[in-house]
């Protein structure tokens, strides 16, 4: 038996949870301007239905703009990143990477500006 706050116990789910959100933290620390106002979500996969003017989408995560009162959000996918990475410091890096991407995007920036260590 093992207790729940063991690492054995984290469901691969919960992971993903935690490592998004050490993530943010860290985006939020360096840019709290930037990232304050966004929403974050995770999804288990995208929609089958991409929106029109989306050419190739990225089913890795998709950034939805503000409208109506809701606040931009960023959504990543888990199981299309999670099916990429083979390891948790490859997952790591990949939510990081794809966090930064759609930050950059949202605000016509190099995803450099956002974090030094970007790498794709």
């Amino acid at each position: 038996m093992f207790g729940m706050r063991l690492p054995r116990y984290r469901t691969s789910t919960g992971i993903f949870d935690d490592l998004l959100a050490a993530h943010i933290r860290r985006l939020n620390e360096a840019w709290p301007k930037l990232i304050q106002p966004l929403q974050f979500a995770v999804e288990d996969v995208p929609p089958s239905d991409p929106t029109p003017w989306e050419n190739e989408p990225n089913v890795c995560s998709r950034l939805f703009a503000a409208g109506h009162g809701v606040p931009t959000r960023i959504v990543l996918y888990r199981m299309p990143l999670q099916s990429r990475a083979r390891g948790r410091e490859e997952l790591q890096w990949a939510i990081r990477d794809e966090l930064v991407a759609r930050i950059a995007q949202l605000y016509g920036r190099r995803p450099e500006e956002i974090d030094p260590d970007y790498r794709w």
